[in-house]
């Protein structure tokens, strides 16, 4: 068996954070059991923990044949005469407390949040939000999704990531939501209504760019840096560059460090009931950053941001970081199955989310803590659980596997 000494943290010790006092909790206080005979909320847990671990593309009927087979009954001490049938798991998911899932997630990452160390809680100050889509046909999506009018619907992941773990998700399903700048910001105030005295300051690309979004954070005390559109229209109210700055950004050259107010579209309804945009000047200052890439002089990159006592590099530095997302939506796409629809409910969609996420924080934290990659981290993950596995069936069957398994 794979021994790998280095780690600092082994399978065991991340399970041991999922205290079984924890679901047995969740079980009695929300209503994830109501109506199940065998598919209680702890059994569903572990199925889809276990399946998104062990399976490339997880489906309802690789969880069906998974909650069958004797070894996962062994890992997690179930009845071995209990089985199910696809169709039991896809109603099961679609009617099942979400919330027991929510609770759960919500309760590992604090967990894992509060053991961060005082520097990396400083380092690590940067919330970066994001969104991602899974599509499906809309003739599986009938009810839920984001409609697309090409035969296409979208279910829509907004997800808060601090740079170790995913913070806050939100999912959407509603037309209303295919923008980001509906969804991002309601985000980001979910994730501000959770941390009372908050100093985060969220990073966005550039999906959001309403200056009044941009206004109504200044005035509810939000630091954000946006990435906004090259040669977007603005009054320049006073440069804060002065002879001492240093404009060399890295990659980049300061080209313009200003406070500014923006334009931005009011809609406005006409008779005929079409909606036109009035421009119309936002009377907010914000600070607008140009800079330009030495590699390419064509190209610039424009930032507004609300954010005032930093330096342009630190602005510059800080966005950078928001490319952390980006990784770990690849991550949980190519790795955790996340691309896939398990299930083409609202309910069940919740459900396998903050599953993955579960996951997720289970194999990041075993990524930071022995300082591994992504793609090693998850493959050395389910190499110790496979492990795992093999030493309690040793143990259980006496070196015989013909008393564990019936052939």
């Amino acid at each position: 068996m794979a021994i790998f000494k280095d780690h600092r943290i082994g399978i065991n010790q991340l399970l041991g954070v999922i205290p079984e006092a924890l679901l047995s909790h969740l079980s009695e206080n929300t209503k994830v059991d109501y109506y199940s005979k065998v598919l209680h909320g702890k059994k569903l847990f572990y199925l889809l923990m276990y399946g998104i671990l062990e399976n490339d593309r997880l489906s309802q009927r690789t969880l069906e044949d998974t909650f069958n087979d004797p070894v996962f009954k062994m890992l997690f001490n179930l009845d071995k005469s209990e089985s199910v049938r696809r169709s039991s798991i896809s109603e099961r998911l679609s009617k099942i407390d979400a919330d027991f899932f929510k609770q759960i997630y919500e309760c590992i990452y604090e967990q894992f949040s509060a053991a961060y160390s005082s520097t990396e809680k400083e380092e690590y100050n940067l919330i970066r939000v994001d969104s991602s889509m899974v599509s499906e046909a809309c003739s599986k999506l009938l009810e839920e999704g984001i409609d697309h009018k090409n035969g296409k619907k979208s279910v829509k992941y907004s997800i808060a990531f601090d740079g170790i773990l995913p913070c806050d998700v939100k999912i959407f399903t509603d037309s209303k939501y295919s923008g980001e700048e509906t969804a991002l910001p309601e985000v980001i105030r979910s994730h501000v209504k959770q941390e009372t005295g908050h100093h985060n300051i969220y990073i966005l690309d550039r999906g959001l760019q309403s200056a009044r979004t941009m206004k109504d954070f200044s005035g509810e005390s939000i630091p954000f840096i946006i990435r906004a559109k090259e040669n977007r229209k603005h009054v320049e109210l006073k440069s804060l560059k002065s002879d001492d700055i240093d404009l060399d950004l890295g990659s980049l050259m300061l080209l313009k460090d200003s406070e500014v107010y923006l334009y931005t579209g009011k809609p406005i309804n006409n008779k005929r009931g079409n909606i036109h945009y009035k421009e119309e000047l936002v009377e907010v200052p914000f600070r607008l950053i140009v800079a330009q890439s030495k590699d390419d002089p064509d190209k610039e990159f424009w930032f507004i941001t609300n954010v005032l006592n930093l330096s342009a590099k630190d602005i510059t530095d800080a966005y950078r970081r928001r490319w952390d997302i980006e990784v770990f939506f690849r991550f949980i796409k190519q790795e955790l199955n996340v691309s896939t629809l398990v299930s083409l409910n609202k309910n069940g969609i919740k459900v396998i989310l903050y599953m993955t996420l579960i996951v997720a924080i289970l194999i990041l934290i075993y990524k930071q803590a022995n300082k591994l990659g992504y793609k090693t981290a998850k493959r050395r993950f389910s190499m110790e659980l496979r492990n795992l596995i093999i030493s309690m069936i040793v143990v259980q069957c006496g070196g015989d596997p013909s008393i564990f398994f019936k052939t």
